[in-house]
C-alpha cells in the first residue's frame, strides 16, 4: 500500500486531490477523529456532510465506515445516487482494501500524527489494521467482556458491559464457537483469494442480469396486481355495506397483505427506478392506504440488508422479550440500531421459554407493532429533515392523517355500529396479515447468526444468513416475491416479478463459488424456524436451572 502524504496544497485542483493516494494508516486516523470514511470502487469517500441528508438514515452508513462498501452500495443505490457519492471523494487507494471493523461495531482506531509518522509507525499501522479473527477468546467473567483476537492489542474489540454483573454460563460462549466452526466448515474459506473470487463472480453475474433485462420492470404484472388489489378492496367495501363486519375485515386484511409487496418494491426503487417517483408510490401505498411509514421501513430495512442476522445490529431479528433466535440475546446484548440494551429480564426469561409455541399467536398482532414503530419514526425525530427526502416526512404525516380518517373514523367509528363489532372488524383485518410477518421472519430466523468477521464478502454473507422458499409459480402472488429473499438480498433492486427468472442464474453462481444455496418448502421452512426457536427456548430453561443451582449452592453444580 502506498503511503503518500495525504496533505494537499490549496493550489491543487479538485481532480488532483481526488487522485491523491491515501495511506491506510492515515485513513485509520481519520476514522479515529470520528470521520465517516468509506471505500467505494477504489475511491475514498468522506461522507460526514451527507449523513444528515441520507434518506436511509445514519445507521446504514455507520456500518460501512472503514470498509470497502462497493458491493453494498451498488446493490442498494441507483446509478444517480452512486454518481452523487463521488462528490465526497477525498482520495483513492491502491491495491486491495482490508476492512476495518466499523466503530459502531466496536472497532478501535489510533489517531494519526504526521509529525510522529515513520516507517515503523506505518508498518505498525498495517498490522493493527488487520481485522479481528472471528474466533472468540474465552469469556472473562470478571470483566464480563467478550474479547476478540487480533494481531495487536491496539485493535482489541470488545462488546460493551451490560448492566448485569452476573457471570454468564460458559456454554453460551461454547455455543458461539460451535456456530462459527460449523459455518467456516460449510462455507468457502475466508482467505483473500477465495473471497475476491466470489466478489468477481458476483459482479459478473450482476452484469449478466442487466444484459438479460432482469432489472427492467414488467408493468403488465403490476396491472394484474392492481386488479387483485381492487378486487379485495371492492369485496371489503361490499361486505362492509352489507353489515358483514368480519367478512369485510377479512378482505381488508387481504388487501393490506398484498399491498405491502408493492410498497416493498417501491422502497427498493424496483418499479420506476426513480427515487422520488417510487418513494411517492410507496408512501401512497404504505401510509395513505395502510397506515405504515415507508420512511421507517427504509431506515430499518437498509440496515437489515447490510448486517443481516447480526444479533447486535440487525433490527429485523431484535424482538426481545418475545423472540430470540440466538443464544447471544441471553447475554443482554446492546443493540446498535436501537441504541439500548436488549435486557434478558424477567419477562424475557419467561416468554422465551415458550417462544416456539408463541411464535404464530404473537405474529397475529404484528401489524399493531408496525403502527408504533411508524409513529416513533415520524414524530420522534428519526426521519430526515434535510436533503432530497426532507418533504417525504410531511407527505407521510399527511398520509397518516388520511389513513386514520378513512379507516379509524370513517370505517371503524362511523360505519360499524357497536364496539363489539368494531373490535371484531379490527382484529380480523389485522390478523389476516399475519402470513406476511411469517414470510418476513421465515427467511432469516432459521439461518446463521454467527459473526465470521469483516473478511467475509457481501454475497457470501447474504447467502449464509438468508433462505429462499420453494413454491409453485401460481402461488407467487401469495408470497409477493418474499419467497426469493436470498436472491433479493443479493440484488435488492431487481423487480420481484423477475426474481424467479433470476433464480437459475444465482444457482449457477452458487455452484461456481461452492456457496450453499438454502431453499426450503414453506412447510419445511416453518419447521426450521420453530426448531430454532425451540432450541433457544431450551437454552433459556438451562440458564434458569443454572441460576437456581447458583442460588442454592453458589456454583453451577453439574450444569455446564
Amino acid at each position: 500500500m502506498a503511503a503518500s502524504k495525504p496533505a494537499v496544497t490549496a493550489a491543487s485542483s479538485t481532480a488532483s486531490r481526488k487522485d491523491t493516494v491515501l495511506s491506510r494508516r492515515w485513513i485509520e486516523g481519520q476514522i479515529a477523529q470520528g470521520k465517516h470514511v468509506i471505500i467505494f470502487e477504489g475511491r475514498v469517500l468522506r461522507v460526514d456532510s451527507w449523513i444528515p441528508f441520507h434518506p436511509g438514515g445514519d445507521k446504514s452508513i455507520k456500518h460501512m465506515v472503514g470498509r470497502d462498501g462497493t458491493d453494498e452500495i451498488n446493490a442498494l443505490h441507483s446509478k444517480e445516487a452512486r454518481q452523487r457519492m463521488l462528490s465526497y471523494q477525498i482520495g483513492r487507494i491502491e491495491g486491495l482494501w482490508v476492512n476495518f471493523l466499523p466503530p459502531i461495531q466496536g472497532g478501535k482506531f489510533r489517531p494519526y500524527s504526521e509529525d510522529a509518522h515513520s516507517v515503523e509507525d506505518e508498518s505498525s499501522g498495517q498490522e493493527t489494521s488487520v481485522p479481528p479473527s472471528p474466533v472468540f477468546d474465552a469469556v472473562d467473567a470478571t470483566s464480563n467482556l467478550r474479547r476478540r483476537k487480533s494481531m495487536s492489542t491496539d485493535t482489541t474489540v470488545s462488546t460493551p458491559d451490560t448492566q448485569e454483573s452476573e457471570a454468564k454460563p460458559f456454554f453460551l460462549d461454547a455455543r458461539t464457537r460451535e456456530e462459527i466452526v460449523f459455518d467456516t466448515a460449510k462455507y468457502p474459506s475466508l482467505d483473500t483469494d477465495s473471497q475476491e473470487n466470489i466478489k468477481r463472480k458476483y459482479r459478473e453475474l450482476d452484469q449478466r442480469i442487466r444484459d438479460e433485462g432482469l432489472y427492467q420492470c414488467n408493468y403488465f404484472s403490476y396491472f394484474i396486481e392492481c386488479c387483485r388489489y381492487t378486487l379485495f378492496a371492492g369485496l371489503a367495501y361490499m361486505f362492509l355495506r352489507m353489515g358483514w363486519w368480519g367478512t369485510s375485515g377479512f378482505f381488508l386484511g387481504c388487501f393490506w397483505h398484498q399491498l405491502v409487496f408493492a410498497a416493498h418494491d417501491a422502497g427498493h426503487m424496483g418499479i420506476t427506478h426513480h427515487f422520488h417517483v417510487d418513494s411517492v408510490v410507496g408512501i401512497i401505498i404504505a401510509d395513505f392506504l395502510g397506515g405504515l411509514s415507508l420512511g421507517w421501513w427504509k431506515r430499518n430495512h437498509n440496515v437489515h440488508h447490510i448486517v443481516t442476522n447480526a444479533p447486535e445490529h440487525d433490527p429485523d431479528i431484535e424482538h426481545m422479550p418475545f423472540f430470540a433466535i440466538s443464544h447471544r440475546f441471553l447475554n443482554s446484548l446492546r443493540s446498535t440500531y436501537y441504541d439500548r440494551v436488549l435486557t434478558f429480564d424477567a419477562p424475557s426469561q419467561f416468554l422465551l421459554k415458550f417462544q416456539n409455541y408463541l411464535y404464530y399467536p404473537i405474529l397475529l398482532f404484528g401489524r399493531f407493532n408496525l403502527y408504533r414503530l411508524s409513529f416513533e419514526y415520524l414524530f420522534c425525530g428519526q426521519a430526515p429533515k434535510k436533503g432530497p427526502a426532507w418533504w417525504h416526512r410531511w407527505l407521510e404525516i399527511s398520509g397518516q392523517a388520511f389513513f386514520w380518517t378513512w379507516f379509524g373514523y370513517g370505517v371503524v367509528y362511523c360505519t360499524i355500529p357497536d364496539w363489539q363489532s368494531r373490535l371484531t372488524f379490527i382484529m380480523i383485518s389485522h390478523m389476516v396479515t399475519a402470513p406476511l410477518h411469517v414470510q418476513i421472519t421465515l427467511s432469516h430466523f432459521a439461518m446463521s447468526t454467527a459473526d465470521l468477521g469483516v473478511h467475509e464478502s457481501f454475497p457470501q454473507k447474504m447467502l449464509r444468513t438468508t433462505m429462499d422458499v420453494d413454491c409453485p409459480t401460481w402461488l407467487d402472488f401469495f408470497h409477493g416475491g418474499l419467497q426469493f429473499q436470498a436472491i433479493h438480498h443479493l440484488y435488492p433492486r431487481i423487480p420481484r416479478h423477475n426474481l424467479r427468472s433470476t433464480q437459475k442464474l444465482v444457482l449457477e453462481f452458487c455452484q461456481e463459488t461452492n456457496i450453499p444455496y438454502a431453499i426450503f418448502t414453506f412447510y419445511d421452512g416453518n419447521k426450521e424456524v420453530i426448531g430454532r426457536l425451540g432450541e433457544v427456548a431450551k437454552q433459556v430453561r438451562i440458564l434458569e436451572e443454572c441460576r437456581k443451582s447458583c442460588a442454592q449452592q453458589g456454583v453451577f453444580s453439574d450444569h455446564h
